[in-house]
């Protein structure tokens, strides 16, 4: 009968803290570059005008940079996925841009679930009791409209909706399928405002060439507003949004204290 080889301890402990270590590290590293800071529209319609041939010549690659660089951006959690989304707009045209910007998004959230489950998921909810239990069960029966309200509704941080699911012991399969459709409105609109920025940009580089004739380059600066497309309108549609998605849940409670009443 062969013999099961059982982990060493250390190589245990490798496996699952690892891979957090290492994102904690890149996140460190990345704040401290100050990267998340030179991810801006400003910088975005530079690099646009200053590799636009290459940008034409090679979508395809283009493309792939640009999913990896979002990806990378979540799995760290930046703060810079509107920017990077309105970016893929920018450069890819609404349709494409808002596709590859649900994918690379939901790919990097994925990998931030599962790298906080595996290392303490599990050993949390053992720690934190029944409280945490209750909480945990109450959230997985109704766990997809959950996930949805808490991706539409933007008053909830990215990086906050990848860990608490991990913690509360939401499926896999529940989360990516939750994050997909959750963010694909706010995704879609955040992307059709950057493809149509061109007559905001046009006017931005007006003022700058004006600014650099009047003043010189080294007083200047290409000044581009995000609050050029995130708008009361648009948040107030998706906490409406978000509201729709808790409808199951509210009706799945009423009709239970309903029968209990009876």
């Amino acid at each position: 009968m062969p013999t099961v080889r059982t982990p060493s301890p250390g190589l245990t402990a490798l496996r699952r803290y690892g891979p957090p270590v290492l994102i904690a590290g890149g996140m460190a590293f990345a704040f401290m570059q100050g990267w998340h800071q030179q991810v801006t529209l400003e910088n975005m319609v530079a690099q646009h005008d200053r590799f636009h041939h290459f940008l034409a010549e090679h979508v395809p690659l283009s493309l792939l940079l640009y999913v990896a660089i979002y990806t990378l951006a979540v799995a760290l959690s930046l703060p810079c996925g509107l920017i990077l989304t309105a970016a893929g707009g920018l450069l890819f045209g609404w349709l494409v841009g808002a596709l590859a910007a649900v994918m690379a998004a939901t790919t990097g959230a994925t990998i931030v679930f599962l790298i906080a489950r595996t290392a303490v998921g599990d050993s949390l909810r053992r720690r934190c009791g029944p409280w945490l239990a209750k909480l945990s069960d109450g959230f997985q029966k109704d766990a997809l409209s959950y996930m949805l309200f808490l991706r539409l509704v933007p008053a909830f941080p990215f990086w906050f909706v990848n860990l608490a699911p991990a913690v509360l012991g939401v499926p896999l399969k529940t989360f990516v399928t939750g994050t997909l459709l959750g963010i694909i409105p706010a995704t879609f609109a955040f992307a059709s405002a950057g493809a149509g920025l061109d007559s905001v940009i046009l006017a931005a580089k007006n003022e700058h060439a004006a600014c650099v004739a009047l003043k010189g380059a080294p007083a200047c600066k290409l000044q581009i507003s995000a609050s050029s497309f995130l708008t009361k309108e648009l948040l107030l549609a998706l906490a409406l949004l978000g509201l729709v998605a808790l409808i199951p849940v509210v009706l799945k409670k009423w009709r239970k204290s309903h029968a209990a009443a009876k």
